[in-house]
């Protein structure tokens, strides 16, 4: 099963596209019907003409939920991007286009909506912006569909281009290691906490002992579902809400991991590799704060620049991010940035490794064993792991021994300590379990 995330500016359409496409309203808070604006994510479902069937992340379009934005697009296989002919490109159509790209979305078809509304000339002049657009993107072979929520036209079109697009597309990986981002955490009665995500990397089956990262909450699965249906397995790359067992509501929160016991570790130090966009307000300094987003989690950061002083728009660099509470990454996954005043999306980049030591700035031989972690051989990243592990025992030998553990760049201690910064991002009321899953 394959997952299509939304995109575009606010007001463009895309709530009402979902709705027309497959039947159900993704915009279920009370808030958003009255204001008639997407808030907060919405999902929903169909099947294509083939008879693949899909699930659907509609995401806001305001820049006030950006964030919102953020927690639904980590896991998805294809973009739904929506420009409206009347309007053309908007600020955060640009935003949310460099999001897709710089989580390396390569697979997406464009809906010009509201096609109804202008002439042939001005409806070719917005398709060119577009292609302008999404031309150093990797999104610059996506095909562009005019459309019409309230005529019909062009939606047989775009229903077999986003059919071709997911054909296309590679297999989800099952490495069996699975983790569902929480994206949504409700109550249901006769069934307690529900959480819902797109499940990563593996399956989870019926019944199975699972745990919450990163509190370290042990617990069972006692429902799966997905798409209104219950499944006794739930595959990669599907949208899945779990009934967990005797867990309190209270207890989760969006950003939270779902992972089998003992696979996964928090961690609040990571190397990685970063890019800054090329329309980033100003370089990026040695210690930036930043918040730092990957999948459903956000959590703000202290980036340490590696190997230049500072980051210039458009370039790239070895950074370690110092998180302010612990996280759960995997080697591999794509990361946003974003500054917080005021706040913009700046960049974004790979994680190289999870379990890092602390690194002096400037150092090649850093420099040279991140490279490896990021482009080396299965050998070459064996040893790369045992040196690690040699240099971590030897490292706990010296604390044993009454080490310091000192940071010789700031007199510090080398492990940050979480600052105690927490935002609520728990669902508000209750739902069923057999909501928009």
């Amino acid at each position: 099963m394959s997952c299509i995330g939304t995109a575009g500016h606010v007001d463009h359409g895309k709530s009402t596209l979902v709705k027309v496409l497959t039947g159900i309203d993704p915009d279920r808070l009370t808030e958003e019907k009255e204001r008639g604006m997407t808030i907060d994510l919405g999902f929903a479902w169909l099947k294509l003409p083939g008879g693949r069937e899909v699930s659907i992340v509609d995401v806001p379009g305001h820049e006030s939920f950006i964030k919102n934005m953020l927690a639904g697009v980590g896991g998805i296989d294809a973009a739904l991007l929506v420009v409206a002919a009347d309007e053309g490109v908007m600020p955060q159509t640009r935003e949310h286009l460099a999001i897709l790209d710089l989580l390396r979305v390569r697979r997406g078809v464009v809906a010009l909506t509201k096609a109804d509304l202008v002439d042939e000339e001005w409806l070719e002049l917005v398709r060119e912006e577009v292609q302008e657009q999404l031309k150093s993107t990797t999104l610059a072979n996506a095909p562009i569909i005019p459309v019409s929520a309230y005529t019909g036209l062009g939606l047989p079109a775009l229903l077999a281009q986003l059919e071709q697009v997911l054909d296309e597309t590679q297999e989800r990986e099952n490495i069996a290691r699975p983790r569902l981002p929480i994206d949504r955490v409700f109550t249901m009665t006769g069934f307690g906490t529900v959480v819902t995500g797109t499940l990563l990397d593996g399956s989870f089956k019926l019944g199975q002992e699972v745990e919450v990262l990163p509190q370290a909450i042990r617990t069972r699965i006692r429902t799966l579902q997905t798409h209104r249906h219950q499944v006794e397995v739930a595959q990669p790359g599907n949208r899945v809400a779990i009934n967990l067992a005797n867990v309190a509501r209270t207890d989760l929160e969006r950003g939270n991991i779902v992972a089998l016991p003992g696979q996964l570790r928090p961690t609040i130090l990571i190397d990685a590799h970063i890019q800054l966009l090329a329309d980033a307000p100003r370089a990026l300094a040695h210690n930036t704060l930043v918040d730092f987003y990957s999948g459903s989690q956000e959590v703000p950061a202290r980036i340490r620049l590696l190997d230049v002083v500072e980051l210039q728009p458009s370039q790239s660099a070895w950074v370690q991010l110092r998180l302010s509470r612990p996280a759960v990454v995997a080697r591999r996954d794509r990361f946003i940035l974003r500054i917080p005043s005021p706040s913009i999306t700046i960049g974004g980049g790979e994680v190289v490794d999870i379990q890092p030591r602390y690194h002096r700035r400037f150092q090649p031989s850093v420099l040279n064993a991140l490279a490896t972690l990021e482009r080396g051989s299965p050998e070459e990243l064996v040893l790369a792991a045992l040196d690690r592990r040699r240099n971590q025992t030897v490292g706990a030998g010296v604390e044993r021994r009454g080490g310091s553990g000192v940071d010789e760049e700031r007199g510090s201690l080398l492990r940050p300590r979480p600052c105690g910064y927490r935002r609520d991002w728990r669902s508000r009321g209750t739902a069923d379990l057999r909501g928009n899953e």
